[in-house]
């Protein structure tokens, strides 16, 4: 195995004492008692309301480039449209932002992709508030929130797992679209008589295209098969 050097959080900045921090929550009433919590503690924050990647980067730039307090689930914008917080860290780090995950996600592996967009650290939001403002002042000072090795442990979950969802995709990718139709039918719990009837075609027809599934998936059974696209269709 490559011995992997573990991925330096960028540099913060030494920072002023007031510089902004910024709070992007999607829950109102979680973002407020953490505004008015850091400012009781002498930290200029601000409460983020907008809805949407281009409204938070917006609410961002009408600010002095500071440290984003960011969630990773921020709901749905106007239009419908999961907000995922890992499409913020790079932005919002191009603009001059610091970024400290502030999540209750228990998946490692997206937290390591906000990791290695370049977030400083995470912080889960189950964590006591002493937690919360330590990592805060030592963000806003300019040193390091996370050791290098914790850090690099969570982007390797999303390195493994990354390279294991394009492995995925390049399996159901050979599939032709008959084939993806006939998997289909089976995830949904259709023998392969109830799928040859639903195609109007043969039962031997049906079983030629699951060998070919089984083939191309390289996997020893139907179950298998039907693991795997749904794995596939959930992410």
């Amino acid at each position: 195995m490559t011995d992997r050097r573990p991925s330096q959080a960028p540099e913060p900045a030494p920072r002023d004492p007031d510089v902004p921090v910024l709070v992007v929550d999607d829950h109102e009433l979680v973002a407020t008692s953490i505004v008015m919590s850091l400012r009781a503690e002498g930290l200029s924050t601000h409460l983020g309301k907008g809805r949407g990647v281009a409204a938070i980067l917006e609410e961002a730039r009408a600010l002095a480039p500071g440290l984003v307090l960011l969630d990773l689930d921020l709901g749905r914008d106007h239009e419908g449209n999961r907000v995922d917080g890992v499409e913020l860290v790079a932005p919002l780090m191009a603009g001059g932002w610091q970024v400290l995950v502030l999540s209750g996600s228990a998946d490692h592996a997206r937290i390591g992709s906000a990791l290695d967009a370049g977030a400083l650290a995470w912080v889960p939001k189950h964590a006591p508030f002493p937690t919360l403002l330590s990592s805060v002042r030592e963000a806003v000072a300019g040193r390091a929130v996370m050791s290098p090795e914790r850090r690099q442990r969570f982007i390797d979950l999303y390195h493994q797992r990354d390279a294991e969802s394009r492995e995925l995709t390049d399996k159901i990718d050979r599939l032709t679209q008959r084939e993806r139709e006939v998997l289909a039918e089976l995830a949904r719990g259709r023998r392969a008589q109830a799928v040859a009837d639903h195609f109007v075609v043969s039962l031997a027809t049906v079983r030629t295209q699951i060998r070919a599934v089984l083939t191309k998936l390289e996997v020893g059974s139907q179950l298998e098969a039907v693991a795997l696209y749904r794995r596939a269709t959930r992410s």
